[in-house]
Parts: C-alpha cells; sequence; structure tokens
C-alpha cells in the first residue's frame, strides 16, 4: 500500500497536505517541522499559513486524511480479498495486514503513532485516533455474525486488540510474517481454533 494515492495536483492546500502525510508517517510528527514541509510541498511560507494557522491544524487535518485513506484501502482490500473465498472469516484480514506490512513504506499505525508521540493535552488528536480505531471495529464487527454463548461486538473489540498488537510487532520487528500469528488468533476467535472443523 502506498503513502497516498491522490495524484499531485495544483492546490497548494492539497501539496502541503500531501507532503504532511508523507513526512508525518515516515519520520514523527515531532521530528518535521513546519519549514521542511513548506519547502517541500513548494509553497509559499504565507500560502501555508493561510491555510493552516498553526502545525497542530496541519497535524488534525493530516490524521483526518489518513483516517479516511487508510480506512478506504483496508476495507476495500479485506472486501476484495473476501470475494474469492467460499467462506471468509476474520483470518482474512491478515492477509489485507500482510500487504501492509510488506509495503516499503509501512511505518505503523499513524494513529498509534500519535498517541504515543504526543502530550496529554492533544485532545483533539486523540478523539481522532479513538474515532480511527471506533470505525476499524465497526468494520471489523460486520465480518462476525452473532453465535449463541458470544457476543459479536465483544469479539470484535478482541480482534481490535489483535490487529493493533500485530501492527505494533510488525513496526518493532520489521517482518511481516507476524501477519501468520495474527491469522491464528482470528481465526481462533472465529470459532475455528486452528482450522478445526470440529
Amino acid at each position: 500500500m502506498t503513502q497516498d494515492a491522490t495524484p499531485i495536483t495544483s492546490s497548494a492546500r492539497d501539496r502541503i497536505l500531501e507532503t504532511a502525510q508523507r513526512l508525518f508517517y515516515q519520520y514523527g510528527i515531532r521530528a518535521v517541522g513546519v519549514d521542511r514541509i513548506i519547502a517541500e510541498s513548494g509553497v509559499a511560507k504565507m500560502s501555508f499559513y493561510r491555510h493552516f494557522p498553526s502545525k497542530k491544524d496541519l497535524v488534525i487535518a493530516f490524521l483526518e486524511r489518513r483516517h479516511r485513506f487508510w480506512m478506504d484501502w483496508f476495507t476495500r482490500r479485506v472486501r476484495e480479498l473476501a470475494e474469492s473465498q467460499t467462506s471468509p472469516g476474520l483470518g482474512i484480514i491478515a492477509d489485507a495486514l500482510k500487504e501492509w506490512f510488506s509495503d516499503p513504506d509501512f511505518r505503523g499505525c499513524a494513529f498509534i503513532n500519535t498517541v504515543a508521540e504526543l502530550s496529554e493535552d492533544s485532545a483533539e488528536e486523540r478523539r481522532i485516533a479513538a474515532d480511527h480505531k471506533r470505525e476499524l471495529r465497526d468494520f471489523v464487527r460486520t465480518m462476525i455474525p452473532e453465535r449463541p454463548g458470544r457476543s459479536a461486538n465483544d469479539a470484535a473489540e478482541l480482534a481490535l486488540l489483535i490487529i493493533d498488537g500485530a501492527i505494533v510487532r510488525a513496526q518493532m520487528t520489521g517482518n511481516a510474517e507476524v501477519a501468520e500469528e495474527a491469522r491464528t488468533l482470528l481465526e481462533f476467535l472465529d470459532g475455528e481454533p486452528f482450522g478445526s472443523t470440529a
């Protein structure tokens, strides 16, 4: 999965956001200053501050853009992968994760990274990160049928924990095969532990 499928446009705001998305995701929010974003986006400083009066405004716009981009990719890819399966379950998520983990640009979850990086008073950024995880959980919930004695909502929360854990571990190790460990847990959660049909 590349950083952004959006082509470079003539809009100064778009160029700033495209540059910020690439740099913030690759190097981190604190490590990238406004001057670097201005230089690499090719916009005038006055134009930058007209669109984003502060770095915080840019960070919020970056997170909102990243949320839309990543969720669009992930939900579309999971659905595409599911179409090729006769009875897709939660394990199909591992296939999408493995593709993402294998991307040379993979640097973990932008939202986990942001919450870890920013201070306690970054309430708006934390809200966007929480909303992102909530939407991801709700999408996973659509893949889980209700069964007697098991709450699909609870299963979706556990699936999200597995997904987030796999993302962090893949980021730490640089090993895309972490997705296969996640698959084992997701399939267990699916009610068919380790592929058993019993």
